[in-house]
């Protein structure tokens, strides 16, 4: 985004929320290559829980500061822009790009399409949505609205092209790993909306972020003649697309591909810059502390024996 927070700003995707859902969903949907932006105030509802003991990866568990920490990076890395900033509204924009996105410190962002992940009320969807996801409930004698999480469905499409919920969700929420893995799953759905409305037939719309090892292009499918038979199958005859068409989009398929192959020299130095990532974003000194820890010594000693 640009340095003045008052001009309009273009981008693919606005994700509201930076928590599990809303960081997983921007990193699907950045890494397509989709320009991305996610708003997150950070003020999540994980942030009430003490200490994070059931997200697989983390075998002891993880303080929720430095959950979030590593999140939040793995976004930026991906390409995010990540802003703290609360979104107070979204609403539809005459032509392309469909929404305008304005925040509580005075930003305003065009959009092709929102994913809602944020856990509070949703009222910054009404001027999208109306009433429809809105229901009342009663609580101490007084009548109080909440967005109803039943207003997506379970993939997160809701009646409005292109706008998508990954939050709040009902019990999609309630547990942080769930909560990423819906949002990894509306954005996906994203993605295959976005690739059937460019043609993509419904066998092949469908996206999968998955690298390949050069094993994998070996023999037959290291062929380009078989990836167009295996594209021809899945997409079938009744695509509606003119020759020229269908020829474009099975190539730009096949390239995809083609880019996922990763050599075994590659996966060994990804996972090295992995791990010092990883290490950078905990905190060196952290990290050797630990190291140094007479008390964590003694217990990796005590499990190994």
């Amino acid at each position: 985004m640009g340095a003045d927070a008052t001009t309009p700003t273009d981008c693919d995707v606005v994700v509201v929320g930076g928590g599990p859902s809303g960081c997983a969903a921007g990193v699907f949907t950045t890494r397509y290559g989709l320009e991305t932006v996610v708003f997150d105030r950070g003020n999540a509802a994980l942030r009430r829980c003490a200490y994070l003991e059931n997200y697989l990866g983390f075998p002891a568990g993880i303080d929720v500061d430095t959950f979030y920490g590593l999140i939040r990076a793995h976004a930026e890395r991906a390409g995010c822009d990540v802003v703290s900033d609360r979104v107070e509204s979204a609403e539809r924009t005459e032509g392309e790009p469909t929404f305008a996105v304005e925040t509580q410190d005075g930003r305003r962002v065009t959009t092709d399409h929102v994913i809602a992940a944020a856990w509070y009320d949703g009222e910054y969807l009404r001027p999208l949505s109306g009433d429809e996801p809105f229901e009342a409930h009663e609580h101490d004698g007084e009548e109080h609205e909440h967005f109803d999480p039943g207003y997506a469905d379970e993939n997160g499409r809701t009646p409005v092209d292109g706008l998508y919920v990954a939050a709040p969700s009902g019990q999609r929420n309630v547990q942080a790993i769930v909560a990423a893995g819906h949002g990894t799953h509306v954005a996906r759905c994203l993605l295959e909306d976005r690739r059937s409305e460019r043609g993509y037939p419904d066998g092949v719309a469908a996206h999968y972020d998955w690298l390949r090892r050069d094993g994998e292009f070996s023999g037959e499918w290291g062929d380009r003649d078989r990836w167009r038979e295996w594209f021809e199958d899945e997409a079938g005859d009744d695509h509606g697309l003119t020759a020229k068409r269908y020829e474009e989009l099975r190539e730009r398929y096949i390239d995809r591909a083609f880019e996922t192959r990763v050599s075994d020299a590659a996966v060994e130095e990804r996972s090295r810059r992995g791990l010092r990532r990883l290490v950078e974003t905990i905190g060196t000194e952290r990290v050797l502390d630990a190291v140094d820890d007479r008390e964590i010594r003694t217990y990796i000693a005590g499990e190994d024996a």
